[in-house]
């Protein structure tokens, strides 16, 4: 059996891993999009490493886009095999995939009038709407803690890791020439404690172990402290400076998760009286979808659903779907919050919002999630920054940029750490490191060899073993 790492090898977006067994079955672990580079990003989304329609399966860990985002690409490219994961992972991807062709589909039309007027021919989006919705016919949801069997040689169980709603290791069992490999594949770890969902649970034991290094080299605050940190920037932002606040976050998770801690507050009479927007569609649909999967969510929300039967709604809260209902909010005047996506303000109306109101010295634009080093968030948080390129202008930087460090998704080294526990370090033959950049591998495959890891490897893009 081999494996390639095709994708979020030395880096954090892309996740793709190809598994190919004696018998020449070929499974993909994740099929992500590289995000936050430009061309560089959309050739290297176009450059796959292997032919789709010779794929028999993708096993697909959770929704987000750089974990799924080129499955209608795949398609799109004569791929008909199956597409495996759980329930609420397939009724994200439903509306993520398509969300993504859309964004796609505007994004290349813009581009397109930009070569026009330099005599340039157009380009075609990655994969469009159809694609999106034609893939979906693929998927087969899976229920966690139960053995799927692809056949009678090859099976998969998933356990949940607390990063995302669906969110699991991939245990997969393969037997070649009698003898039978296990391998785990983490994919992203989320931490102890979630504002909404449950933690993460042990997985099962591995010969082989794939494990995300996203915050290896680093240690978070304490998560509950989140909500002192987002209460008071409020009041600073919406009561004090009488401005607005403009949360960039990810549609579905961390907008989910903020709209709670903000419902909590509402609840027990914290929040300011202001006026808060929810806007985009896709975190709208997604909020539905959390809502019909109340066993995934942790005992905090599910004790507050026993006087508040909609924890992600209240009075002053408005759910944005329509364009002209999102541009009326760059001329609204009253403090107000503002969720909109992405979380890397690399697309989506958040950009828009936030080339609206940075220069506005009154305003707060408040990072809640990880950034990737080239996209616009990341940008934003240097020091001493003065100015800013956004659709190509330049804006004065003169809003307040703050962040809330504890609301990571991922855990951090020590976390994720205690979450491999589980795992007896001495009977894993080989640990491979993904989804990290090389520089905090490296950190934290030092911590991991303290505590019993021994061969602990850092693959290289494309980069082949046999297992």
């Amino acid at each position: 059996m081999k494996i390639k790492f095709i994708g979020a090898a030395r880096e954090v977006t892309g996740s793709k891993h190809l598994i190919t067994t004696d018998e020449g079955k070929k499974i993909l672990l994740d099929c992500g999009m590289f995000q936050g580079k430009g061309l560089e990003t959309d050739a290297k989304n176009r450059h796959l490493g292997f032919n789709p329609a010779k794929l028999d399966h993708i096993i697909l860990s959770h929704a987000h886009i750089d974990h799924s985002g080129l499955i209608p690409f795949l398609y799109k490219n004569g791929f008909r095999g199956s597409i495996i994961c759980t329930h609420a992972t397939r009724d994200l991807c439903s509306i993520m995939l398509t969300d993504s062709a859309h964004i796609q589909e505007l994004d290349v039309k813009w581009f397109n009038k930009k070569r026009a007027r330099q005599g340039l021919p157009p380009v075609d989006p990655i994969y469009n709407v159809e694609d999106a919705e034609n893939c979906m016919d693929l998927f087969i949801g899976v229920a966690y803690n139960r053995r799927f069997y692809i056949n009678d040689k090859i099976s998969v169980k998933f356990t949940n890791t607390g990063h995302l709603l669906g969110s699991a290791v991939v245990n997969l069992r393969i037997i070649e020439n009698d003898r039978r490999i296990n391998l785990a594949y983490t994919s992203d770890i989320g931490r102890p404690y979630n504002h909404i969902l449950r933690p993460p649970d042990p997985f099962l034991p591995c010969d082989y172990l794939i494990t995300e290094s996203t915050y290896g080299d680093r240690l978070h605050p304490d998560p509950q402290q989140s909500e002192e940190e987002l209460l008071k920037i409020v009041w600073e932002t919406c009561v004090l400076n009488k401005g607005k606040l403009i949360i960039p976050a990810f549609s579905i998770g961390r907008t989910q998760e903020i709209v709670f801690m903000l419902n909590n507050f509402y609840n027990k009479g914290l929040l300011p009286k202001i006026e808060i927007f929810v806007d985009s569609p896709l975190s709208v649909n997604a909020t539905d979808i959390y809502r019909l999967y109340s066993e995934s969510l942790n005992k905090e929300v599910k004790k507050v659903l026993k006087y508040d039967n909609d924890p992600f709604g209240f009075n002053s809260l408005h759910y944005i779907k329509n364009v002209d209902e999102s541009k009326a909010l760059n001329t609204y005047k009253k403090p107000c919050i503002i969720i909109s996506a992405s979380g890397m303000l690399e697309a989506g109306r958040v950009k828009h919002h936030v080339a609206n109101n940075i220069e506005n010295p009154r305003n707060t634009i408040l990072i809640v999630g990880y950034c990737a080093p080239t996209t616009l968030g990341a940008r934003l948080q240097q020091p001493g920054l003065r100015e800013i390129s956004i659709f190509g202008q330049m804006h004065k930087v003169k809003a307040r940029i703050a962040k809330i460090e504890a609301l990571s998704g991922h855990g951090d080294y020590k976390e994720m750490i205690s979450f491999l526990k589980c795992q007896s370090p001495y009977q894993i033959k080989k640990t491979f490191l993904v989804h990290g950049d090389y520089e905090t591998q490296v950190f934290y495959r030092e911590e991991l060899k303290k505590v019993g890891f021994r061969r602990v490897e850092i693959p290289d893009i494309e980069q082949e073993f046999i297992l």
